[in-house]
């Protein structure tokens, strides 16, 4: 049964009100005013403005939740219990180069778990949704992952380190480790989508390190609920807190965890 609740209701629509004006945006990439956030970290207009929305959509329609959003940090509500976790443009860098993907995240997180989340690309109009203990889907389809068991048949995705990002010197080891064995090592520049593919059986698995709590709540979610293994890159289970992640399905997990082990020794 792939009927939305009210809460996954309210958190499409948010999604969807923001991306109208992304949309809006996208394809006029010369005109937005753009500044630097830091070292090859852009952040755009349309980012801010995408952020406005969804916290307004939000505010209105839950009260008091608090709020963790990218560019605004943490909003502290009357509702210690809930706070939405909002990555409102993933993908910042393909967007501002025209390349079209990345997608609008949102999780809801209650007493420290993740109970909801929704991934929306508005470019191909696929929202991936989830709901703790209900399952994921793509729109009103069901969502599993990948039933491939053999790394030699698998795709990884992954992100690379750029300027100012990230430990270049162990990713160069860790793909060293993974490349040699796997059909293929994807990388699109969106967490969110990434963990959107494993959640869809697209990517087999994927594993990146410095992230952030926006740009891993909605995905993780995603992944569980489609039957997958989330873990940190390390082997924990403290993924928003460690900023790190390898996960996939259950067969192939545990074997690309093998391998960043290998780079690690």
């Amino acid at each position: 049964m792939s009927t939305q609740s009210a809460l996954l209701k309210v958190m499409s629509d948010a999604a969807r009100k923001a991306a109208r004006g992304l949309n809006r945006d996208f394809g006029e990439v010369a005109e937005l005013q753009v500044s630097r956030k830091g070292a090859a970290d852009f952040v755009s207009a349309a980012d801010l403005k995408a952020e406005q929305t969804l916290f307004e959509a939000l505010e209105k329609a839950r009260p008091g939740y608090s709020f963790l959003g990218e560019e605004r940090g943490l909003i502290e509500g009357t509702d210690k219990t809930h706070t939405w976790i909002v990555d409102p443009l993933d993908g910042t860098t393909n967007f501002l180069h025209a390349i079209p993907h990345f997608a609008i995240n949102i999780a809801l997180q209650r007493e420290g778990a993740i109970v909801a989340a929704v991934t929306y690309n508005p470019i191909t109009n696929d929202l991936y949704w989830a709901e703790k203990g209900k399952g994921a889907f793509v729109n009103d389809k069901r969502l599993r992952v990948a039933a491939r068991t053999r790394l030699d048949d698998a795709i990884i995705a992954t992100g690379i380190p750029f300027l100012g990002h990230g430990q270049h010197a162990r990713f160069l080891k860790e793909l060293h480790q993974v490349s040699q064995k796997v059909a293929g090592v994807r990388r699109f520049g969106s967490a969110a989508l990434d963990l959107a593919f494993v959640a869809a059986g697209r990517f087999d698995a994927y594993w990146e390190r410095d992230l952030k709590p926006w740009d891993l709540a909605a995905g993780v979610l995603l992944v569980a609920e489609a039957g997958g293994l989330v873990r940190d890159a390390d082997g924990g289970e403290a993924v928003l807190e460690t900023g790190t992640i390898c996960t996939g399905s259950q067969d192939i997990q545990p074997l690309l965890a093998d391998r960043l082990r290998a780079a690690a020794a």
